[in-house]
């Protein structure tokens, strides 16, 4: 089995916050993303792909206060209420999504070793360039699991949202996940076959590093 870094996932308590975030942190708004109504979220998008990440990007994902009430918990703890407290602060990394070719084998490996990554759910996402469907496991309670650490599962259909983002000057260079369990997500990690994310045995924390034109920009889910 193999799996790859698919986005990074920043929360925000609005997606004006979250844009605002992103102009003073990477210089420039993000102006691609869309709408989600099965879970009643927003979001904004831009690649970060990498030699060693190849089909990453940034994802900026906020609660649509127009949206209907989606009926079911939302999506990476976004209906927490630590969570929401937690993002008044700003925008926040909080987790990150691995794409596989095969989610239901990945998911069936993970409860092997008794992780309940949760149902794989269809979705999808209209964008300029037609719509975007993919399969995605989501937990009924919307947790994300090891504090974030160990990533939602994605399996795209025939379009990813790379193939129609255009460059961005901003490439992912690493990314760190810490947790108190770290051999049980090392082992969960290994069992999804996923590249270049280093697991280390430490207080929870997540680590990205990224290259762009105002030079490194490390984001850190355990910020201060």
């Amino acid at each position: 089995m193999q799996s790859q870094v698919d986005h990074l996932v920043i929360a925000a308590a609005s997606l004006d916050q979250g844009i605002s975030w992103c102009r003073d942190t990477f210089g420039f708004e993000p102006t691609s993303g869309g709408e989600h109504p099965l879970m009643g979220t927003h979001n904004r998008v831009f690649r970060v792909d990498s030699p060693a990440f190849p089909r990453a990007y940034f994802e900026i994902i906020a609660i649509n206060p127009a949206a209907a009430d989606p009926g079911r918990t939302r999506w990476f703890d976004l209906d927490d209420a630590a969570m929401r407290e937690q993002l008044q602060a700003g925008p926040k990394l909080v987790h990150f999504v691995a794409s596989t070719t095969d989610a239901a084998a990945a998911l069936r490996a993970l409860q092997d070793q008794g992780i309940d990554r949760g149902a794989l759910v269809a979705a999808e996402r209209p964008t300029a360039s037609g719509v975007l469907r993919w399969k995605i496991s989501v937990r009924a309670d919307g947790q994300r699991l090891f504090d974030g650490a160990l990533p939602t599962l994605i399996e795209w259909g025939e379009v990813h949202p790379c193939d129609n983002l255009p460059a961005s000057r901003v490439t992912l260079a690493s990314l760190e996940v810490s947790h108190p369990q770290a051999p049980k997500l090392r082992m969960a990690c290994d069992t999804l076959g996923l590249r270049n994310v280093q697991v280390h045995d430490a207080p929870v924390n997540i680590a990205a590093t990224f290259d762009t034109p105002r030079g490194t920009v490390r984001l850190s889910s355990a910020r201060a």
